[in-house]
Parts: C-alpha cells; structure tokens; sequence
C-alpha cells in the first residue's frame, strides 16, 4: 500500500511527515554546491554547518526564498534527497505528496512547487495553504461554522488567516518573517558598533536576548565578530533593549498584517475570535514577548501553539489520515 507523505516546505527548515510514522525528518532548508562541478555536496543539517565557512569553490545556498522556490533544481535536488533518504522506496513506487504553500502566492509559484514534488518522486500531489494546516495541527477545529484566527510566522513568510467551516475566509501573507528579523539584527549591529556578525550569531542573539514586547526581557549577550574599521575580531556586549529597538519595524509590519485582516473578517467570526484567542504557529512566533505585544495592539488573546515549529507537519498528517472524507485538496 502506498504510504502518504506530508511536506512543510518551508523557508528555514523541511519537515517531512510519513503517514503512520509521524514526523520523520526536520531538516534546514540548504544545500551545499560545489561552484566548478555543479555537484550537490551536502544537503539539510550537514550543509547548514558550512553556511559562512565554505572555501571559495563551494557555497551553501537557500534555494527557498519568501515561502517560494527561489532556484527550482535545487529544490527537486534537496527535496529527492531528502525523500531518498527516508528509503520510502521499500515500502512502494511513488507516494502521495500533500504539500503546503503559503496564501496569496501565485498560480506560476504554485505550479513551481507542485513540480519540485512530482520530479522529486511524488505520485499524485496535492497542494495546500499554510495557514489552514498550521491551524489543523494546532489543534484547532477550523470544519465548523465558527471562526478561527491563526498566526504563521515560518522563515520566510507570515500568513495570517480567518478560518471557518475548512476554509479560509480572509487572509494575508506577508514576505516578513523569522530571516527578516535575523537580517534586522545583523544590520543593527553592523551599523551601531561596525561588527559585521554571520547569521547563526543573529539568529543566537533573537533567540537568546531578542524580545517584541519593550522591557519586557532583560538579557545580554558578548557577541564576536569582525570590526569593520581595523578588520580585526572584536567582542561587544549586546542587550534585550537594543535587539527590540532593532526589530520593532518588523515586528510592527507583523501586527499591522493582522490588524487588516481582523478589520476584514466578518462580525460574527469577530465575536468567536475574541472567545477563543488567536492561535500562534511557526518558529517565529517563539520570540519572546511577541504574544504579549499581539494581545495588548489586538485587543484579543493569543495563545502559541503547543508545537508551534511543527503545526504545520502536524496538520499535514491529520489531513493525510483524513484524505479520504475531506476532498478539499487541489
């Protein structure tokens, strides 16, 4: 029997979930080329730990981009990878693919990722919204005829979504997500204290001192890097006050996107949002004192999500197990 297999394609990181099985794979969303030969050299983790420190002749590259494929083959090179690597070849031919991609992203992107799947080895795939399955795994149930609000904030995009009876009713997407905020901290940096820093040492400052919400967190951090005027290593000390000032642009594009999309929803969805909270989904939504800041701009309870890195492998395999009685997939 063909196994179904659910894929999170997301910008920072794939996750794989094999019917059954549960998650299988989390891996980084990179893959490691040598430049003369044109061979794929290293894929997911192991091409993450080269990210900044490869000799000239090999780079580490993202090829997704905003929540879209930013270099088609090598996607189809990490997602056939990635699916050989799980040996799913013992068990059948082909499998089934259900793939998410973010809302508003257009009909040529979309085709994009629904043939980065089918090259990589995928039978029959079927494509679908992000936030809808982010919702599903966490646990929400978005089939009835009441509204539900979800936050997804991945790598490379937030969407953000009104749900009722298994569909979207008003959503957003926006190109802002986790990799903005690592890229605001590292130019704060650059341009407060002249240290150019790589982005495994942004990401460890967002995760270790970062907060959304003013005052809200009291950290600090010594952080090395290169000084831009001698050239030489140097070592500054950063805090929690600094990293927000740095990030409050982005973070306020983030609360603006849901604003917009509360002032769209209908009345009576407004009324079941404010019952029972907004749901936060994603990587992004664990920086610190993001739930806190959306709830005091929102007016309306947000909660995170048990899983939130997961929620949307999660909900790929509850919507695998229930292939058969919801015929909603593309």
């Amino acid at each position: 029997m063909a196994k179904d297999v659910g894929i999170d394609l997301g910008t920072a990181n794939v996750l794989i979930h094999v019917k059954g099985k549960g998650i299988v794979l989390n891996e980084p969303s990179v893959v490691a080329i040598n430049n003369v030969t044109n061979e794929v050299l290293a894929v997911g983790t192991e091409a993450r730990n080269m990210v900044g420190r490869t000799p000239g002749n090999i780079t580490a590259i993202k090829p997704m981009k905003d929540g879209v494929i930013a270099d088609f083959d090598i996607v189809q090179e990490m997602l056939r990878f990635f699916l050989q690597k799980l040996d799913l070849k013992s068990f059948f031919s082909k499998p089934r693919i259900l793939i998410c991609c973010p809302t508003n992203i257009t009909s040529v992107e979309q085709k994009a990722i629904r043939e980065a799947a089918e090259r990589s080895g995928g039978k029959q795939v079927f494509m679908e919204e992000e936030p809808k399955v982010a919702a599903i795994g966490a646990g929400m149930d978005i089939f009835q005829p009441s509204g539900n609000m979800v936050i997804d904030i991945g790598g490379g995009t937030t969407d953000i979504a009104v749900l009722s009876m298994g569909d979207i009713v008003t959503s957003r997407s926006v190109k802002l997500a986790g990799n903005q905020l690592d890229g605001d901290i590292l130019h704060y940096i650059k341009r407060t204290y002249n240290l150019l820093i790589g982005e495994r040492t942004s990401e460890e400052l967002k995760i270790n001192v970062a907060t959304a919400s003013p005052g809200a967190r009291q950290e600090s951090m010594d952080i090395r890097g290169r000084d831009l005027v001698t050239g030489l290593p140097k070592t500054v000390t950063v805090t929690s006050d600094e990293i927000e000032l740095a990030l409050r642009e982005s973070v306020n594009v983030i609360v603006q996107a849901a604003k917009q999309v509360l002032e769209q929803t209908p009345p009576e969805l407004s009324a079941d949002i404010i019952d029972r909270g907004i749901i936060m989904t994603g990587g992004g939504s664990l920086l610190h004192g993001l739930d806190e800041l959306l709830a005091e701009e929102l007016k309306v309870p947000v909660l995170l999500a048990e899983n939130p890195l997961d929620a949307v492998a999660i909900g790929t395999g509850i919507l695998l197990e229930n292939a058969r009685t919801k015929k909603s997939w593309r």
